[in-house]
């Protein structure tokens, strides 16, 4: 815990960010931090509560009170110590996690949860800041060798762990730099890619071997992974969900994730500018109200869009916790992120019906109805049309943010993987084994979409059941993931 009654005395503090009119001008992350002191009164606030909830809503089970306390103490090298003894990668998580820890806090039933995030990325800063993270590279080599298809995170925490081991790991990526979704798929104002990279030169640095443009099954044969001694798939969940509706293949109605892409390579190779899906005067309208969606959001404020506007289809979520997600469980609630603010039309209950082009096939405007949704008990929730509600937008680029389906298919197939009812690398939880002897998977592909703690955890716990395929037992650390409140 951190100081005696610390939650009565200090209020919850996070970071500010740079006004809106500054932030939407540059890609660069727009957040401020706190000071020293202030920080540490953040970890004073945890409290002794008996029972840290906040363990099981972390899928990494981070030690949340265990560096609180420390922080709280001033003693930060210890904190990063405990820190980085349950996750790999603070400085992803730190700036990119929805923070179910905190949702979890017992604190948070009757005041403002603790800061664990911020605290965490604060750590982890600190921690670069004053150089306290060197490679650490293992003292004896096994002789065993590992390939890891896919340099996300769960890849690349796999890969440490695995490294760690004494095991020799090369890491495959089909595209052209170490990162997987984080690379190309979160935007810069998110996480720029500075920390990418310094993270990866470590890891370098510990042994891991990095292969870029290599496809596995394209242009890098199926079959030179029988030369390794093991493999972990780790390629995520990368096939994007469409709208069977007409006018789907006009001009202007784009996948989130291509436009995503296409304007952060275009910050590192200005001879890629001329790809981007420019927003710049349009009116647009972004369909799906997850964190994608709010990137989209962002982006195109950016690009200077004439407007913003969001379409969900689910309910308007309430804006303090449902009783049907009763703390510690993540709860139901209205979020609102930083990319809202800068400027967006939020609707709920539509449902888009049509998109509207010209005699080029060029986008030129959506047709929506307004929904309900009756849940009738024993059966799915019914999708229901308000009579009378239709609606035509102007829109010049609609860009769809619906989630992914899983991974894509040729290589499991090219490996005579099997797949579960969700179309997901099969592979239990129990060991992350496929139906292959030797072939791993974990993350996104075998759980399908998901957060980028769940990808850590699991490329973590992977790399615990591959290493005890490969050596009869293993020193790995293994959290049990049956009983997460996050599951």
């Amino acid at each position: 815990m951190g100081e005696l009654g610390g939650f009565k005395k200090y209020v919850r503090k996070g970071e500010s960010n740079t006004a809106v009119k500054q932030r939407i001008k540059t890609y660069k992350e727009f957040t401020k931090p706190l000071e020293l002191k202030e920080q540490q009164e953040q970890g004073s606030r945890c409290m002794d509560c008996g029972i840290p909830f906040c363990h099981s809503g972390c899928p990494l089970g981070n030690l949340i009170p265990d560096f609180n306390d420390l922080v709280h103490k001033g003693q930060w090298k210890q904190a990063l110590d405990i820190l980085h003894s349950t996750n790999n990668f603070p400085e992803f998580t730190g700036r990119l996690c929805p923070a179910p820890c905190e949702q979890a806090c017992v604190l948070g039933i009757i005041d403002d949860p603790v800061s664990i995030e911020n605290i965490e990325k604060f750590i982890i800063e600190k921690g670069f800041e004053e150089g306290w993270i060197i490679p650490k590279k293992p003292t004896k080599r096994t002789g065993k060798t590992i390939a890891i298809v896919g340099s996300g995170p769960a890849g690349l925490a796999g890969a440490q762990q695995l490294n760690r081991a004494g095991h020799t790991v090369t890491v495959l990526e089909r595209d052209d730099k170490i990162g997987g979704l984080l690379r190309y798929g979160i935007p810069n104002f998110k996480l720029e890619k500075e920390i990418i990279d310094r993270r990866v030169a470590i890891l370098e640095e510990e042994g891991i071997v990095f292969k870029t443009n290599v496809n596995v099954g394209v242009n890098y044969a199926v079959e030179k992974l029988q030369e390794f001694d093991a493999v972990l798939l780790s390629g995520g969940a990368t096939i994007s969900r469409s709208i069977p509706i007409p006018g789907n293949n006009a001009k202007g109605v784009v996948q989130a994730m291509d436009f995503l892409t296409r304007q952060t390579k275009a910050l590192f190779d200005k001879s890629l500018e001329k790809n981007i899906i420019s927003a710049s005067g349009k009116d647009v309208i972004v369909i799906g109200g997850g964190d994608t969606g709010s990137d989209c959001i962002g982006t195109s404020n950016r690009h200077g869009a004439k407007s913003v506007t969001n379409f969900e289809i689910m309910p308007k979520p309430p804006m303090v916790r449902s009783e049907k997600t009763p703390w510690p469980f993540w709860p139901m609630q209205l979020k609102t992120s930083s990319s809202h603010e800068e400027g967006c039309d939020r609707n709920w209950l539509v449902n888009t019906k049509e998109f509207v082009t010209n005699d080029k096939n060029e986008l030129i405007a959506l047709k929506t109805v307004e929904v309900s949704w009756q849940t009738i008990p024993g059966q799915r929730p019914q999708l229901i049309e308000k009579e009378g509600s239709e609606k035509t937008w102007p829109c010049d680029l609609a860009l769809l943010a619906l989630g992914f389906t899983g991974p894509e298919k040729s290589l499991p197939e090219q490996l005579g993987l099997e797949f579960d009812g969700r179309t997901n690398v099969k592979a239990s939880i129990s060991d992350y084994a496929t139906n292959v002897p030797g072939i791993y998977t974990a993350g996104d592909m075998r759980r399908g979409q998901s957060l980028i703690v769940w990808a850590i955890s699991e490329g973590r716990q992977a790399a615990h059941h591959m290493d005890t395929y490969l050596m009869g037992s293993s020193q790995l650390p293994l959290k049990d993931d049956n009983d997460l409140l996050s599951a």
